[in-house]
C-alpha cells in the first residue's frame, strides 16, 4: 500500500476534527458510556456493576470489541463526533487521539486523586505526550523472560543471569547438552529490537522525532546484539506463526527461553501442567551491569473525550476503575498487571514468586516515541529485522532501508511542523 493511501483515512479525519470543531457540550444527564477491548472488555460489565452500586445515581453503558477493530472502530466515532465518553486507550495510541484533540487532558483532575506518587514512573509517563497527562494508566504490559529453570540447573547454572552475555553462554551450554534452541524471538516482532535498541541507549528518532535514527552507532550495536542470537543457531528463524504451538514447544524443550508479557502467566500455568515446577521468570538482563534491564512500557490507559456531555460521571468512572482495589481486581480477572505500587501489596501478587519479577521490572520502563505514526514505523522495524535475519538484505543494508522508509513516514510531520502545526 502506498504512503499516500496510508495517509488519505487519518488526512480526512483531521480536517473532519477542524470542520467540527466547535463549542464544548455543556453536562448532562443519561449514561455513560464506556468501551473496552479484548479480556478488558470481557470483565468491563463486571467492575461498571460494581461502580454503579456505589454510584446509584450513575448509569454505564458497556460496549465491549475485539482488540482487532478497536482502533478503527475510535476513529469511526471520532469522526462522526461520536466518541464514548470513557475508553480503552492502547498506550501507543494515546499520541495519535492527542494530536486529533479527541481527548480531554486529565492532569488537573488527576492531580485532585492524590495517585501519583503510586504510580510507577514507566507506566504513568506512558500516558503523557510533549508533557501533557492523556489518559490514567489501567494496566501495563511489559515483557520479560520466562525460562526452563530444570534445563538451566542441568547445564550448572543455579540461578538466571543479569546480563544479556551471561544468558548467551547460559543458553548455548543447553544447546550443547540437548540440541535445544536457547531464545524464541518471533522475527515478525518489533519489541526485541527495540528494547535491545533502548538497552543501549539509542533514541530510534531524531530532531523531533522527524527524521529515523536507525543508523546511529548505538542503534547498530543493538541490532547486531539481536542478530546475533540467529547467527550462532540460539534462535530459530521463526515467525509467531510458524510456531504452531509455542507451550507446547517450550514443554517439550524445543526452546528454552522467550521473552514475553503477563498474560502468559495464566497460559503456561493451565496449560503446562506437566512441568509446573520447571520453569520461572526473570526480569530483564541488560549490556551494562545494570539490572533489571529496560524494558516496554506497554498496556492500556483510560481516556476522557473531549466531547463528553458527562465529564464529571465519566471522570468518577474512571477514577474507580483505576483505584489499587480494581487493579487487583483486573488482575485477578485477567492478568494484567497494577500500574501502581499500591496494588502489588495484595497476596495474591506478593507471595507469586513468578509474578514478582514482573514486579520487579515495573522500576525500569520505557515507552517508544510517542508520535501518531509510532505503529506504521513499529511494523516496518519488524519487516527490516525479519529481512536480515532471513539473509535477504545485509544488515546495513536493512538499517539503511529502514532509515529511509522511516523518513518517508514522517513526511508530513515534518511539513506539519514546519508550518507551526
Amino acid at each position: 500500500m502506498s504512503q499516500s493511501r496510508n495517509l488519505c483515512p487519518r488526512s480526512i479525519l483531521l480536517a473532519c476534527a477542524l470542520i467540527l470543531s466547535g463549542c464544548q457540550p455543556a453536562e448532562n444527564a443519561g449514561a455513560v458510556e464506556f468501551w473496552a477491548f479484548g479480556s478488558e472488555g470481557e470483565v468491563a460489565r463486571q467492575l461498571a456493576g460494581e461502580f454503579e452500586r456505589l454510584n446509584p445515581e450513575i448509569r454505564v453503558e458497556v460496549q465491549q470489541m475485539p482488540w482487532s477493530a478497536a482502533h478503527e472502530k475510535l476513529l469511526t466515532a471520532y469522526a462522526g463526533r461520536n466518541l464514548p465518553d470513557v475508553f480503552q486507550l492502547g498506550n501507543t495510541w494515546i499520541a495519535e487521539f492527542a494530536a486529533l484533540r479527541a481527548l480531554d487532558e486529565v492532569a488537573a483532575r488527576f492531580g485532585n486523586t492524590g495517585r501519583k506518587d503510586d504510580y510507577f514512573e514507566g507506566a504513568l509517563d506512558a500516558a503523557v505526550v510533549e508533557g501533557r497527562m492523556w489518559a490514567v494508566p489501567w494496566y501495563v504490559d511489559t515483557r520479560i523472560l520466562f525460562y526452563r529453570r530444570d534445563l538451566l540447573e542441568a547445564a550448572g547454572i543455579a540461578s538466571p543471569p543479569r546480563s544479556w552475555e551471561g544468558w548467551f553462554d547460559a543458553l548455548s551450554r543447553i544447546r550443547e547438552r540437548t540440541g535445544a534452541f536457547g531464545l524464541f524471538l518471533p522475527i515478525d516482532e518489533w519489541e526485541v529490537p527495540v528494547i535491545f535498541a533502548m538497552q543501549q541507549g539509542a533514541a530510534l528518532l531524531k530532531d523531533g522525532n522527524r527524521y529515523g535514527d536507525f543508523l546511529h552507532p548505538r542503534f547498530r550495536v543493538a541490532f547486531d546484539a539481536y542478530l546475533r542470537w540467529f547467527r550462532e543457531k540460539l534462535a530459530p528463524a521463526e515467525t509467531s506463526g510458524q510456531m504452531v504451538n509455542l507451550y507446547r514447544e517450550f514443554g517439550r524443550g524445543y526452546f528454552a527461553a522467550l521473552i514475553t508479557g503477563p498474560w502468559n502467566l495464566g497460559e503456561f500455568r493451565r496449560r503446562l501442567p506437566n512441568i509446573d515446577t520447571a520453569w520461572d521468570t526473570a526480569p530483564l538482563p541488560s549490556f551494562d551491569g545494570s539490572y533489571p534491564g529496560i524494558s516496554l512500557a506497554g498496556g492500556a490507559s483510560l481516556a476522557l473525550a473531549a466531547t463528553s456531555k458527562r465529564k464529571e460521571a465519566a471522570w468518577k468512572l474512571i477514577e474507580f476503575l483505576a483505584a489499587p482495589p480494581q487493579q487487583v481486581r483486573l488482575y485477578r480477572l485477567t492478568g494484567d498487571l497494577p500500574p501502581g505500587r499500591t496494588a502489588w501489596s495484595d497476596p495474591g501478587l506478593a507471595g507469586d514468586r513468578r509474578a514478582q519479577s514482573f514486579r520487579s521490572q515495573m522500576d525500569r520502563l520505557l515507552s517508544p516515541p510517542k508520535i501518531p505514526e509510532w505503529e506504521r514505523i513499529a511494523s516496518r522495524i519488524a519487516a527490516c529485522a525479519e529481512q536480515a535475519v532471513r539473509g535477504k538484505v545485509s544488515p546495513p543494508a536493512a538499517l539503511e532501508a529502514l532509515n529511509d522508509e522511516v523518513d518517508r513516514i514522517l513526511e508530513k510531520r515534518r511539513w506539519l511542523r514546519e508550518r507551526g502545526l
